[in-house]
């Protein structure tokens, strides 16, 4: 994963001197995410990662979402890696943990084309054995967790771009049937359980969520238990569609609950303040469109870290698409999240973060310098201090950071243990150097 950057920047010159620029804060909102949420009779959601949740990591997951989607616990290869062989243990877990903390859990997925088990894929199965193997999956799986379970994406992604049903195993074998028998499967398992189709690039009005709000329509018309549309809103930045309220409106109009299921707003890196103002405004836009539908029921964001994100791995070059930057710092989309929902915002002072350079000792042919950045009223998430030496100084040695040296410029980022200045903390890292005859103090840029 790539460092989340502050992006700010702003020269100083300091020996003695203090140099000063404005940090985003690292303390979230007073209210969590999910009082906002319960206020507009809304539930927020995160997706998590089980064996994460401990440490801030399952602080924050615990304290600002009312709901958690399993990322991949609950998923068909995950579940089932043999056939007829079980493995619960992630999802038993995501469960314990929503229990715990008065959370809803949605349930993420029975029937998809993707993370299959190989026996599964690679079988050669009849149309009555394959409906055979769907009921027995969807019956075990929702009947296990009945009860616990507040929504199921029953089905995800049967879409093509253009409308058409995406060829699946599911769809070559046995025809479009299968998303009612799965949605009829689910019902018998877990009656009290609401059940979803779930699909991405139908957030705005288009060829696929037409298809979607066209199959929606004529499953409700024939009696099939549908209780919601997903859509999942895997987003780039500063690509809302501007239809997206209208889209939720329509599925309301249907008579089924609407819910954003796998946020996120993805950026080429690396991200800069200017990208992330721009996402807090996507997030912001996607929350208020949801808040504005009464039957838009859920915000779910795919993994509320950067640390926790799909993106980089699958998007060579994008990435930092989540509300929280890898040291769990809240970025300005999670403001965006929390204004959408009502909530309000501080912005940090100008001038709450420093950073003071100086050569604690000097020798014929070298020097040690130290830098220590420190916080009052704000906090900082990661760091990055950088120069450009003025008469053939070169770093030699440095420790608490990773400084490189090109030319005469260089560049000193946090380790990996901290990236952190809490606010009334400090940062400090040193340095040994090489000199010759004369040690000019540089201009320093702490960013």
């Amino acid at each position: 994963m790539r460092s989340l950057r502050t992006g700010l920047s702003l020269a100083a010159l300091v020996t003695g001197a203090v140099m000063l620029f404005t940090a985003p804060a690292a303390q979230a909102a007073d209210t969590p995410l999910r009082d906002l949420a319960a206020a507009k009779g809304k539930v927020v959601g995160t997706a998590v990662t089980g064996s994460k949740l401990t440490g801030a990591y399952g602080d924050i997951a615990g304290t600002q979402f009312s709901s958690l989607t399993p990322g991949n616990a609950m998923k068909w290869g995950t579940v089932e890696p043999t056939q007829g062989s079980f493995n619960w243990s992630e999802a038993d877990q995501i469960v314990a943990f929503a229990q715990a903390h008065g959370q809803q859990v949605r349930g993420h997925t029975l029937v998809w084309h993707s993370q299959n088990p190989s026996w599964l894929t690679n079988g050669t199965w009849t149309s009555a054995q394959l409906s055979s193997l769907l009921q027995n999956h969807i019956s075990t799986e929702v009947g296990r967790y009945k009860g616990e379970i507040a929504a199921w994406d029953v089905v995800n992604e049967p879409f093509n771009e253009d409308g058409s049903y995406r060829s699946t195993l599911w769809y070559n074998g046995l025809g479009a049937d299968y998303i009612a028998q799965a949605l009829t499967w689910a019902h018998a398992a877990d009656p009290a359980a609401k059940l979803y189709i779930n699909d991405y690039n139908v957030e705005g009005v288009n060829a696929k969520s037409t298809a979607l709000y066209d199959l929606v329509k004529s499953l409700k018309a024939a009696g099939v238990p549908i209780d919601g549309v997903g859509l999942q809103a895997h987003l780039i930045l500063g690509q809302v569609p501007a239809t997206l309220q209208q889209n939720i409106q329509r599925f309301a109009d249907l008579g089924v609950d609407v819910a954003i299921t796998e946020l996120d707003v993805r950026m080429a890196l690396p991200a800069d303040s200017a990208k992330l103002a721009q996402q807090k405004a996507d997030f912001k836009s996607v929350v208020a469109a949801c808040a504005a539908v009464a039957r838009c029921v859920n915000i779910t964001v795919w993994g509320f870290t950067d640390s926790d994100s799909w993106v980089p791995g699958t998007f060579p070059g994008y990435g930092a698409a989540t509300p929280y930057d890898e040291n769990y710092a809240p970025k300005p989309a999670y403001y965006g999240i929390a204004e959408a929902l009502g909530g309000t915002t501080t912005t940090p002072p100008t001038g709450a973060c420093s950073a003071t350079y100086g050569v604690t000792s000097q020798w014929n042919t070298g020097f040690t310098g130290q830098v220590t950045i420190t916080c009052a009223g704000a906090a900082l998430s990661s760091w990055n201090a950088s120069w450009t030496y003025g008469a053939g100084q070169r770093i030699t040695q440095a420790w608490n950071a990773t400084c490189t040296q090109s030319g005469a410029a260089v560049s000193c980022a946090n380790a990996s243990y901290n990236g952190t200045v809490p606010d009334g903390g400090s940062v400090t890292f040193g340095f040994n150097a090489s000199w010759s005859g004369s040690n000019p103090l540089p201009v320093v840029t702490l960013g």
